[in-house]
């Protein structure tokens, strides 16, 4: 088990490096095409997580690192906690778009390596689990997800909580301990990948309770003691106990600390499948058609594409289902896999680019309800591939089991039974091809404005103090994230990209930019710095008093202002005005220390 283990994770990783061919060309420099908010985001989280871990502090939950002074909160953003901690030594050394680019290769080879293992614990044969690892791990959901949603498409983890979790009968102690752990990681990780493991995990249990006690088999799936519901509930205490003490003082202060929020930033029921994404994919495919089709139509970003499996998949998971489900595993793979792409379709059915307002569907009556009101539905379908994948698995060994037992029994030819083999084998290739991806497309990282990092450096701030870049950054214009995740500095910035309250209520943004510094982002604007800004960034503000301004900072506790303006320009005069003489200058970089009154 060890060493195919091995093989089937060599070969994991051999495939991961090809569909990333061409980012790791240039791993610290370049990202897979798709828009850079979302990574310059995920590379501030690294950064952080690094610089404190290089500090000798454990990272703090609530941070003023980004939009100082009132700071966001690390859980209910896609802080990536857990993974940048254990990559804060390469980010320290290499930068965070190599730790990044690490955990992208990681998170195609490790959840296909984990499924696998999974696979073969539950007695999969070796090919089927092989086929299962690989359906899962470069499934359509982590390939799309791979478009700046490190987090998510980091699936390792999930296989494993689900493995752990079934085992608890077997031995509650050990299993619970593991299964705490795992829950634990998975939060610190991606919280909201624990949310829809939860789901999966309830649907399953059901669907065991409804069939209580399982069938009492050599390859049973559930490994059942005398007292299973003892067994079982004593794991789950030992697994909460072990939970609440890793990670329970991070739900403690996302819920009732500083910063606590409730709702979706996003619009209720806006990302979700449309009907048409689980037959038409997406141009990352291998396999794809020319432009059009539901992608075309779809109306969120393309990490959020997520639905899509393919004709040969769905078909080969209907004829599994309905003629093996006397078989238990299958029978929970394929009631977990409807209902969470049903799940998936949001609360109002969305099909060819057109919501049917006048079907509902079982989420509609769930969406306000707590947690699940955060819930984006689409993503859904990240858990539902892995079911998609392991029920695949299971129906490929069901049949490989019986062309050999065929072969076993007839002595006379071994023809038909080999060929029985072949044939299944290719079938599980016919499924799952379309759904593999090409070699993902790559795009160049905006580069450091020169004189960035000196100026900082001359300016001799403490760690931690405040400062107002210029550009300011916010949801629309993440680049001064990038610049500070890849130089370290400053360490505390006015604005950012992330989730934060306003009346309790989560936004994107928090409550926005103050209007001086969405004055001064103006006046910035005005200055021609030569750096090309997206659409979203204000073009016209009203304009504030100076005295307005100059207060703002002071009360702001700002140790610093940082612009990037030419030394002649209107907005360094403005500012040598408000802040007097300049404190240090290098490129097209000039910082100002401020004095309080």
């Amino acid at each position: 088990m060890r060493y195919e283990l091995a093989l089937a994770g060599g070969c994991y990783l051999i495939a991961a490096l090809v569909v990333l061919f061409m980012v790791w060309r240039d791993p610290a420099s370049r990202i897979v095409a798709g828009g850079p908010a979302d990574p310059d985001q995920a590379a501030w989280w690294m950064r952080y997580a690094a610089s404190e871990i290089a500090h000798w502090r454990n990272p703090e939950l609530i941070t003023a690192g980004m939009n100082a002074p009132a700071g966001v909160s690390v859980m209910w953003n896609p802080s990536l906690l857990a993974p940048g901690i254990a990559l804060s030594l390469v980010t320290l050394l290499a930068g965070p778009q190599v730790s990044l680019t690490v955990m992208l290769t990681a998170g195609f080879a490790g959840s296909a390596t984990a499924l696998f293992w999974v696979l073969r614990r539950w007695s999969c044969a070796q090919v089927p689990a092989a086929l299962g690892g690989l359906a899962y791990g470069f499934s359509p959901a982590l390939t799309q997800s791979a478009v700046g949603h490190y987090d998510l498409q980091f699936a390792v983890l999930p296989p494993l909580i689900t493995h752990a979790l079934l085992r608890l009968p077997r031995d509650p102690v050990r299993c619970g301990a593991w299964l705490g752990v795992l829950a634990a990681l998975q939060l610190l990780a991606a919280e909201e990948l624990l949310f829809y493991t939860g789901i999966a995990v309830l649907v399953i249990l059901a669907v065991l309770a409804a069939g209580w006690p399982p069938l009492r088999k050599p390859r049973q799936l559930l490994e059942t003691s005398r007292e299973p519901l003892t067994s079982v509930a004593s794991g789950a205490l030992v697994a909460a106990g072990v939970f609440t003490l890793i990670a329970g003082f991070a739900l403690w202060t996302q819920f009732f600390g500083p910063l606590a929020q409730h709702g979706s930033a996003y619009t209720i029921d806006f990302y979700k499948n449309d009907l048409y994404s689980f037959v038409q994919p997406s141009a990352l495919q291998l396999v794809h058609s020319a432009p059009g089709g539901a992608f075309a139509r779809f109306s969120g970003d393309p990490a959020e594409y997520l639905g899509y499996l393919g004709w040969p998949m769905l078909l080969i998971l209907a004829w599994a289902a309905v003629a093996l489900w006397r078989v238990l595993p299958i029978r929970l793979m394929a009631v977990a896999f409807v209902v969470l792409e049903v799940f998936s379709l949001g609360g109002m059915l969305l099909a060819g680019g057109h919501v049917h307002g006048w079907i509902k569907l079982p989420w509609y009556w769930l969406q306000e309800l707590p947690l699940a009101s955060s819930a984006i539905t689409d993503r859904f379908s990240i858990i539902a591939d892995g079911c998609a994948a392991a029920l695949l698995a299971f129906a490929l060994d069901a049949a490989w089991r019986e062309a050999r037992r065929r072969e076993a029994l007839d002595l006379r030819s071994q023809r038909g039974p080999r060929l029985a083999r072949i044939a299944i084998g290719l079938t599980g290739v016919i499924a799952i091809l379309p759904m593999l991806p090409a070699p993902l497309p790559t795009a160049p990282l905006q580069g450091v404005p020169a004189g960035w990092a000196r100026t900082l450096a001359d300016l001799n701030l403490p760690y931690g103090a405040r400062v107002l870049t210029l550009p300011a950054p916010s949801a629309t214009f993440t680049a001064p994230l990038r610049w500070e995740a890849d130089t370290g500095v400053p360490t505390a910035m006015v604005g950012g990209y992330f989730i934060g309250p306003v009346g309790g209520q989560a936004y994107v943004g928090g409550p926005g930019l103050p209007a001086a510094v969405r004055y001064l982002n103006w006046m910035w604007l005005n200055s021609g710095p030569g750096i090309e800004v997206p659409p979203g960034l204000a073009t016209s503000v009203k304009a504030v008093p100076p005295a307005q301004v100059k207060a703002w900072i002071m009360r702001s506790g700002l140790s610093a202002v940082v612009a990037v303006a030419g030394p002649g320009s209107p907005l360094a005069y403005y500012l040598d005005g408000l802040l007097g003489a300049r404190s240090a200058q290098a490129g097209a970089v000039i910082g100002w220390r401020v004095h309080p009154a």
